[in-house]
């Protein structure tokens, strides 16, 4: 069964653009993350399209995959960043992303991190509550600038979505109320070194159903026009990100359906647009190639043993995500299948990809990928149970290079230390 659209097989084997995953898997070892650059190219360059003729900025949220190689594919198109730390931003910028099509959002924005965007001159802070804008206020005056800033709105939306990636509701930690955002708008014009640029809105992510955008939009909409009647000046609305992509089938996100919303919720208000995608660009882009340990049978179920576990992939542990996998070579889509629950080697019954998956028969030593791991894959992985985060390639046509190497356990003991009291004399 082909993955999607640069993940296919031939004669017998799963192939990532003109690269044969097995052949990575062995000269790579195991667990290993493999992007395709020309999908991601490809999710962009449809994103962007079903958005011709707005005025449009897409800022690619970095939490979804923070590799500087693909932060820099999306930079080569034309990408701002839409970054949540420090950290994000410096990656951002050293992936030649411009400052000024960086937005700094999130709740806990250090002064630190603050005063580094400032410096860097980025393009946008998404503001969240009033103390971070008077803080963001008091810091730009002391450098002596301006900062461009968007109000986030809470609009108190239940996306639908799962009950750890929703964003928009009254009870969650993120945005401002709409009376709030009035009340703080007005304030913004008291600060000289605020400059305000507009709006800015996000309810969750994955979200497949894309009535909860018309909403959310609808609901932006009117604060932005409740502003305007009161004289006040709102040029720029960010819509932010958390366009769906259903984890076990193919395709990509349904742009064109989303940017129909757009048009009609957003249409005649005259302003600049930002939006935020990040699995909408990068989940089909990436695969988690790994290789079967062993196949333990069981009292009432077999368990297909794997070398990745939870702390390569977290999404199906906390989200209950269900990620496709299928083996690199033989039966793809083939038959004889039978039922097997796919688990990895950490100490929690959590580490667990999928329940009752039908599978070609497979041995120790065979190699599977699992699907749409190019978003929040690599990037919320650890070194739970000291396992070495693992390596990251990144596929261009008939090539394919390293883009993070695996680490060690030597890497990791190096970067700690024992106390000198704690070594006997």
């Amino acid at each position: 069964m082909s993955l999607l659209s640069e993940f296919r097989p031939r004669d017998g084997h799963l192939y990532c653009e003109a690269v044969a995953l097995e052949e990575i898997a062995e000269a790579v070892g195991t667990p290993v993350y493999c992007y395709s650059s020309a999908q991601i190219v490809a999710n962009y360059k449809a994103f962007s399209q079903a958005l011709a003729g707005l005025s449009a900025t897409i800022c690619f949220a970095v939490k979804a995959n923070p590799n500087l190689a693909v932060i820099r594919c999306l930079a080569r198109l034309g990408a701002g960043a839409d970054v949540v730390s420090g950290g994000e931003m410096s990656r951002a910028l050293a992936a030649g992303i411009p400052a000024a099509k960086i937005v700094f959002s999130g709740v806990g924005k250090t002064e630190e991190e603050m005063a580094a965007g400032l410096k860097a001159g980025i393009g946008q802070f998404n503001i969240e509550s009033e103390d971070e804008l008077e803080t963001l206020a008091d810091l730009a005056k002391r450098q002596g600038c301006c900062a461009p800033v968007a109000l986030r709105l809470n609009p108190d939306i239940d996306a639908g979505t799962h009950e750890k990636i929703s964003t928009g509701r009254a009870e969650d930690k993120f945005g401002i109320s709409a009376a709030m955002v009035a009340h703080l708008y007005q304030r913004m014009a008291t600060f000289e070194s605020l400059e305000a640029r507009g709006l800015a809105i996000h309810i969750g992510s994955q979200i497949l159903n894309l009535d909860h955008f018309a909403d959310a939009f609808g609901c932006l909409r009117r604060v932005c026009q409740s502003l305007r009647d009161q004289g006040l000046s709102v040029d720029t609305l960010d819509l932010g990100g958390g366009l769906g992509v259903a984890d076990d089938h193919e395709g990509t996100a349904d742009f064109i359906g989303y940017a129909a919303i757009v048009r009609r919720e957003m249409g005649g208000l005259g302003t600049r647009l930002i939006f935020e995608p990040g699995r909408a660009l990068l989940a089909n882009a990436g695969v988690l190639i790994a290789r079967v340990i062993r196949l333990k049978k069981g009292h009432n179920r077999d368990f297909l043993i794997l070398d990745a576990g939870m702390n390569d992939l977290m999404r199906p542990a906390l989200y209950n995500a269900h990620h496709h996998i299928v083996p690199l070579r033989d039966g793809l889509g083939g038959h004889n299948n039978h039922r097997v629950d796919v688990v990895g080697p950490i100490c929690e019954s959590a580490d667990t990809f999928v329940k009752q998956d039908a599978l070609p028969p497979l041995a120790a030593g065979d190699f599977v990928a699992i699907s749409h791991v190019g978003a929040y894959g690599a990037a919320m992985a650890s070194t739970y149970n000291l396992r070495p985060r693992i390596a990251e390639v990144l596929v261009h046509e008939d090539g394919y290079d390293v883009v993070r190497p695996r680490e060690s356990v030597d890497d990791m003991l190096a970067k700690e230390t024992i106390p000198a009291w704690l070594i006997p004399s």
